[in-house]
């Protein structure tokens, strides 16, 4: 049986571990970005609380530097100018959080 398909923007964010596995290049940091995003801004987690592992440096690079861009790209939008390559994923994850 196959594993569901994943969803960025609707898996559910139960306080847990999540493990993602998959091959190169099938999204797994933009995944992963998303995810910090969403536990940020849904359910107002604070960034120092959220541990994300990786198993190179240079992905541990990667990672960061787009969990950065994201969280910058969200803030941009939150101020009504943003653009960039995750632009969209960043106003909708904004579209699903509360009001507040």
């Amino acid at each position: 049986m196959n594993p569901p398909a994943f969803d960025l923007r609707r898996t559910p964010l139960e306080p847990s571990v999540t493990v993602l596995e998959a091959s190169a290049g099938t999204g797994k940091t933009y995944a992963i970005a998303g995810l910090f995003l969403r536990l940020i801004v849904q359910r107002g987690i604070p960034a120092e609380q959220l541990l994300v592992v990786t198993f190179t440096r240079a992905a541990t690079a990667e990672l960061r530097d787009r969990i950065r861009r994201l969280l910058v790209l969200a803030r941009r939008s939150l101020r009504g100018s943003v653009s960039g390559g995750d632009a969209p994923l960043a106003r909708e994850i904004l579209e699903d959080a509360p009001a507040d």
